[in-house]
């Protein structure tokens, strides 16, 4: 399964979806994540070698390829038209991850339509989603209303996650008492996947 990750705006949780799901598919077969945002927040993430699933850049990628079943691209922020176009045609799955700041969705909208007469198979993931706020519920009536394709899955606002993120391990390996409830909304997304 080929499956890019991308949004018209940084900040909505790209690169944290994309180590997630890689994580999640390496469960299942040989998984690869390439990172082809200009951040390179992906290799960071993987500096100390401890994620479960091989990271390359997008040069160092194509050799590798071959290698695995599952490639999951985390790509730049605000990709152009043209890579848009590349992202429909070479993806099995394009994946919006947003939050529910109505800003963020707005921009999720602007990407949809830009993707809709490209004929792509996309599905939006709510990110960051605060349940102790009802703005979760809202951006889920809107996308609905929309009726945008949509994981019933959403991913929590957990400060988890950044601290996983910052000793090079996905949340299932930080030792925190939410962790297990951040990887366990992953873990969701990736059944639905498959």
């Amino acid at each position: 399964m080929i499956i890019s990750i991308t949004a018209l705006k940084g900040g909505v949780g790209k690169t944290t979806t994309a180590v997630h799901l890689a994580a999640f598919l390496q469960e299942k077969a040989p998984t690869l994540l390439i990172d082809a945002d200009k951040n390179r927040s992906a290799l960071h993430w993987s500096r100390e070698d401890t994620l479960p699933f091989h990271v390359a850049s997008q040069a160092g990628a194509t050799a590798l390829i071959k290698k695995y079943t599952h490639i999951i691209t985390d790509t730049q922020a605000r990709p152009e038209l043209e890579e848009f176009k590349d992202l429909a045609y070479g993806s099995d799955l394009v994946i919006l991850p947003t939050t529910p700041n109505h800003l963020d969705l707005d921009v999720t909208i602007r990407a949809v339509e830009l993707l809709e007469p490209l004929d792509v198979n996309y599905k939006v993931l709510l990110t960051q989603v605060d349940s102790r706020t009802k703005t979760g519920r809202d951006a889920r009536k809107v996308l609905e209303n929309l009726k945008l394709p949509l994981f019933k899955s959403e991913i929590p606002r957990l400060i988890a996650f950044e601290r996983a993120s910052s000793k090079g391990v996905t949340i299932k390996d930080y030792p925190d008492p939410r962790a297990a409830f951040g990887w366990s909304r992953y873990r969701a997304v990736g059944k639905e996947l498959l």
